[in-house]
């Protein structure tokens, strides 16, 4: 995708790079935001559940809701560190490139955008877009469910940002070279993110 909205890519398919940029942030932050709300919609009655549980207690009900919290982040941890005897659901389809030749940049900017941003729309590669879906689950409320996939698909959205300086054939190619060689960097990202989920689940419970 990232190789596919360029300067370049606008100017060839007759399109103003800027408004294709702009629909695919807003449609990426919009798909974040309503899908983290459904989840979160979706995990109303689990949180009323460990509320009954919790006898009405909110630091009991709180322990509860972190320690599920730690063993999701634990197992999205594991997965992304590499031990694949654990396996997650995997969802390989892609955006569909050919509406690149259909429509204008606007339509496919905020269509690819918010399939993008829903995060389980497209290929997952990762246990750490299950686990922020997890957590919108776990916090039962669709407007913080909003909040924390929303922030997810903004973040995915910019990633379409470095691209901007991409205006020859032979800048496309040095991108491709130097994605291929910070690919390594995502990885590390995802491995820490879940690790950080796990430290914070894990201070609330002791707290």
């Amino acid at each position: 995708m990232l190789s596919s909205i360029t300067p370049l890519g606008e100017r060839g398919r007759g399109n103003r790079y800027w408004l294709t940029v702009t629909t695919f942030i807003v449609g990426s932050t919009l798909g974040g935001a309503l899908t983290g709300a459904f989840f979160g919609l979706l995990g109303w009655p689990l949180k009323q559940l460990i509320d009954r549980i919790a006898d009405g207690s909110t630091t009991t009900a709180t322990a509860i809701t972190a320690a599920l919290a730690l063993v999701l982040a634990a197992v999205a941890l594991v997965f992304d560190a590499g031990v694949r005897w654990i396996r997650l659901p995997r969802w390989l389809r892609q955006v569909n490139e050919d509406w690149m030749t259909m429509y204008r940049g606007w339509v496919y900017g905020a269509g690819f955008g918010f399939q993008l941003g829903m995060g389980l729309a497209t290929i997952v590669t990762s246990g750490t877009v299950y686990l922020l879906f997890a957590l919108c689950l776990l916090s039962g409320s669709p407007a913080v469910g909003a909040l924390l996939a929303g922030v997810f698909g903004l973040t995915r959205g910019l990633a379409v940002l470095p691209a901007w300086r991409i205006h020859s054939t032979e800048q496309l190619v040095s991108f491709h070279q130097a994605m291929a060689q910070r690919q390594p960097w995502s990885h590390t990202a995802t491995v820490v993110a879940d690790a950080l989920v796990v430290v914070g689940a894990g201070l609330v419970i002791i707290r």
